[in-house]
């Protein structure tokens, strides 16, 4: 069932994710040389602080919704996706999914356990950006790619 809901719902979480992602890499990390280690640190935490409230329901929402749909695509295949290069550009994205998720689980358990040094942070961010990019590039040449 790929209702236009899900589909809604899975294209909002994705674009505030990736948004607060780009935003981290791409915007905080250009101030970084431009700020102290202390005031860094200070924003860093308050990012962390804030992050741990919204991120965790839409990171949810975006994986149920995606379980959905992927559930969805993996069915009209008869769960053989690998015939198909929508198929197996449908894998290779939830592989890179799977691997945000991993992601996004170790970077909320070092923010709660007080751990996320700064280096840590940028390159979470980045890894989960570049991730974030490819994810979003196979999900339209899922629909556009043939091999």
């Amino acid at each position: 069932m790929n209702s236009p809901i899900i589909l809604i719902l899975h294209l909002l979480c994705a674009t505030l994710f990736i948004g607060v992602v780009a935003f981290e890499v791409l915007i905080l990390e250009g101030i970084r040389p431009m700020l102290s280690a202390e005031t860094m640190a200070q924003v860093e935490k308050g990012i962390h602080t804030r992050g741990r409230k919204i991120m965790p329901p839409v990171v949810i929402t975006l994986f149920i919704t995606g379980a959905m749909m992927g559930i969805s695509y993996l069915n009209s295949m008869s769960w053989q996706p690998f015939d198909s290069s929508f198929g197996t550009l449908l894998i290779i994205k939830i592989i890179l999914a799977l691997s945000v998720l991993v992601h996004f689980i170790t970077a909320i358990t070092h923010s709660i356990c007080d751990n996320m040094i700064s280096r840590r942070f940028k390159y979470t961010h980045l890894s989960v950006f570049i991730h974030m990019l490819l994810i979003i590039v196979l999900a339209k040449g899922m629909f556009y790619f043939n091999f």
